[in-house]
């Protein structure tokens, strides 16, 4: 058997070696997130796959051994669960596997048997199936049913993570050592997918049209690199607590004196003051329960923790520029004895509190 090296070839050939790779690394690397990293290296390791499938075609091992056809590689219904399991995983400490969970992967298993009884079966019976059952019908439904299900699995996966950015919001006063970046590129890199995918779909049922270049296989090298990039060096998110999925009750009411209670600590006592204040934190100085503190903030004083405590920030900050001798400081120290941790953040959240930046209001001041 002759394979014909081409710069196709061998990327495709560095694809799947470095997929496989950093997939078992995932698996057996354990830290904070060790069950999202196992959810991201089973991806790492289905998309690997299912690149082999395309480099036995540029290959010319097909053309060569058409008995090849059917090897048990694709898992291709395991890609959309496999991202809303680790993204759910990576974001909320708090979730946990359970026996239900297996119903997401029931057409993966369904999957998998079929090619593993195609490929014991012998070449006339995959001839057979080829041409009078896989062409017509299975195809579609695998090539089509997998892009339904990473489209669905990926609005599964955006709706936690706007759960996340918000539960962030209302645990944390600094943001900007949470990173998401890793996250926000990789739900880019698959809604292209998705968007590809439809539209390989569209021309491959309704108008016969096979492209040279699968563009859906090149995205999906293009996200293994990415995964097996990512995953390694994405360090583990801030834990949060994810909020409850029942409808908001904007119209709860909280008593009085909680309110009361949790303003003088935050506003008398100047807790706003210390750098890197979350809702845990604050709570326990309250002693009281973070969900009670929450729900103070949130619907007693109708502001997020975060908008909250840096209001309070950029209102000190404001104050002391009017008396502070800036012979001696800076604004961005007078900012930082304030609470905040950078000079960026700063300038940012001034300027989204007051419509102006740091150095406006001086001047104004000034004047």
């Amino acid at each position: 058997m002759q394979i014909t090296l081409t710069p196709v070839v061998l990327l495709y050939t560095v694809l799947i070696v470095m997929g496989m790779f950093a997939g078992v690394v995932l698996f057996t690397r354990r830290k904070d997130d060790a069950r999202a990293r196992l959810y991201l290296g089973g991806l790492l390791v289905c998309v690997s796959l299912w690149l082999v499938d395309a480099l036995l075609r540029v290959s010319g091992v097909y053309r060569q051994n058409p008995n090849l056809y059917f090897l048990p590689i694709y898992y291709s219904f395991a890609f959309g669960p496999l991202v809303y399991f680790y993204v759910r995983s990576l974001v909320d400490r708090q979730f946990r596997w359970r026996w239900g969970h297996v119903i997401h992967f029931v057409p993966v298993v369904v999957q998998g048997a079929l090619y593993i009884f195609l490929s014991l079966q012998s070449y006339d019976y995959k001839l057979f199936y080829w041409m009078e059952v896989h062409q017509p019908y299975t195809y579609r439904i695998e090539f089509d049913g997998t892009f339904l299900s990473l489209a669905i699995y990926l609005v599964f996966s955006l709706w936690v993570l706007s759960r996340y950015r918000r539960a962030i919001r209302e645990q944390f006063s600094e943001l900007s050592r949470i990173r998401l970046t890793w996250l926000v590129i990789l739900m880019v890199l698959i809604l292209l997918l998705c968007i590809l995918w439809f539209i390989e779909a569209i021309a491959r049922d309704f108008y016969d049209s096979f492209y040279q270049v699968n563009y859906t296989t090149a995205i999906l090298g293009l996200l293994t690199l990415v995964l097996a990039y990512g995953g390694l060096s994405q360090d583990a998110l801030t834990t949060v607590e994810l909020p409850p999925t029942d409808p908001p009750t904007n119209n709860k009411v909280i008593p009085t004196d909680l309110i009361d209670k949790v303003r003088h600590h935050m506003e008398s006592e100047s807790a706003y003051l210390q750098a890197g204040l979350s809702l845990k934190t604050f709570a326990e100085n309250c002693h009281l329960p973070v969900r009670s503190v929450s729900e103070v903030i949130n619907h007693g004083i109708g502001k997020t923790f975060h908008d909250y405590v840096n209001e309070l920030r950029v209102i000190e900050v404001q104050n002391r520029l009017k008396t502070v001798d800036l012979s001696m400081y800076t604004i961005t120290g007078v900012a930082l004895e304030c609470g905040f941790n950078s000079k960026a953040t700063f300038n940012r959240l001034f300027k989204e509190h007051t419509g102006i930046t740091p150095t406006s209001f001086l001047n104004q001041q000034r004047k």
